[in-house]
């Protein structure tokens, strides 16, 4: 090798030795702010596959399969069935969760008999987040428990439940305690630290010491304020950052309540079976009625506790049904209000009271990437 060359040869070879360490660290960098793709989800559903996922996780439980499982289904309905979406759900009435994936159940993490799965979370590492009403957990996709708090599940004035969480990036959880008195609460699960920790106003006249039914969904949105179903007392309320109330929606028994990306709001109402998008005047801007809007061979035998908003518009109603095995677990519903998919299959899932769309763009741990 001459001099000339040996001097272009280690010229290039550093070149290229720092347009690696750039790349690593542009890298390092988008993995560090949780950003892998438009679907984050989809990038990390092999970790659910992999030779090291236990079929039975050590924290496990058998769960208990109801009277639903010998459910029919009917013909002909709307849509592709399991393979119409990629998904992670559970069901109040059954204590095991399903990952569902190309029409096939691929993964399953059950909790035994007791109480309700309420809300979930699949985050991009992989991760899943729920509440099981005495704890909310995260678990690793070979079923590991990372985190877990728990209640006091003790009948008393201590008693304690949890129905609603989410994760705010992959460092923190926002959750609420339905007890005496209520309290929404962040903590760092890497850290342990409780970063917030407020009271929430509840006083029900007609049953001062009763927890269960305080508070459902509650989410923090994009900018910022605690957006929360006040499920007993009726109304869904706004707070800002200092728990300041900024806006508030009267209406029976709301269950759940998502900001979107337009600024409207959301809205099950479990009494009703009717779901609002009202604005920031309380104006509503479109409605649905699972009781009179679905053709009577779509309809639910429980009305819907969540749904959840799709980026191309759809809408996606859920759930538990009844223990026959009644009526569908999901139906899915365009803005003109005509159905694309029906989901009742009870011999292969549960009933359903929240469901997160996998291939759906955003990053779940960040505020309001969700919710379209």
């Amino acid at each position: 090798m001459t001099r000339n060359q040996f001097i272009f040869t280690t010229l290039l070879l550093v070149v290229l030795t720092n347009f690696a360490s750039a790349q690593g660290k542009d890298k390092a960098k988008s993995a560090s702010k949780g950003i892998s793709s438009a679907t984050p989800c989809m990038d990390v559903l092999g970790l659910f596959t992999a030779s090291n996922v236990p079929e039975f996780g050590p924290d496990e439980t058998p769960a208990v399969a109801g009277n639903w499982r010998f459910g029919e289904t009917p013909p002909n309905l709307p849509g592709n069935g399991l393979a119409q979406h990629p998904m992670l759900l559970v069901g109040e009435n059954y204590d095991k969760m399903f990952l569902i994936n190309e029409g096939k159940v691929i993964w399953t993490y059950s909790t035994g008999t007791s109480y309700e799965y309420d809300d979930v979370w699949m985050l991009s590492n992989g991760n899943i987040l729920f509440t099981r009403q005495e704890y909310v957990a995260e678990i690793t996709p070979d079923k590991k428990v990372v985190w877990r708090y728990d209640c006091n599940i003790e009948p008393g004035p201590d008693h304690t439940e949890i129905h609603t969480c989410q994760p705010i990036g992959l460092d923190k959880v926002m959750f609420i305690v339905n007890g005496l008195p209520p309290k929404l609460m962040i903590v760092n699960i890497k850290t342990g630290d409780v970063e917030v920790e407020h009271e929430l106003p509840y006083t029900h006249p007609a049953n001062p010491n009763g927890i269960h039914g305080q508070y459902r969904r509650a989410r923090v949105t994009a900018d910022g304020t605690y957006l929360i179903a006040v499920f007993g007392l009726g109304y869904v309320a706004e707070y800002d950052k200092d728990f300041n109330e900024i806006w508030r929606y009267n209406c029976k028994l709301p269950w759940s309540a998502l900001r979107l990306k337009n600024g409207n709001t959301l809205i099950t109402n479990e009494a009703d079976a009717l779901t609002l998008e009202v604005n920031s005047k309380g104006e509503t801007v479109w409605e649905f009625n699972t009781r009179t809007d679905l053709p009577e061979a779509y309809r639910f035998a429980s009305a819907p506790q969540t749904c959840t908003r799709l980026a191309n518009g759809n809408t996606i109603f859920t759930s538990r049904g009844d223990n026959d095995g009644n009526g569908p677990q999901m139906v899915e519903v365009t803005r003109d209000k005509q159905v694309v998919w029906v989901m009742q299959d009870w011999k292969t899932l549960g009933p359903v009271t929240t469901v997160q769309i996998l291939d759906d763009p955003g990053i779940p741990e960040i505020p309001g990437q969700s919710e379209h």
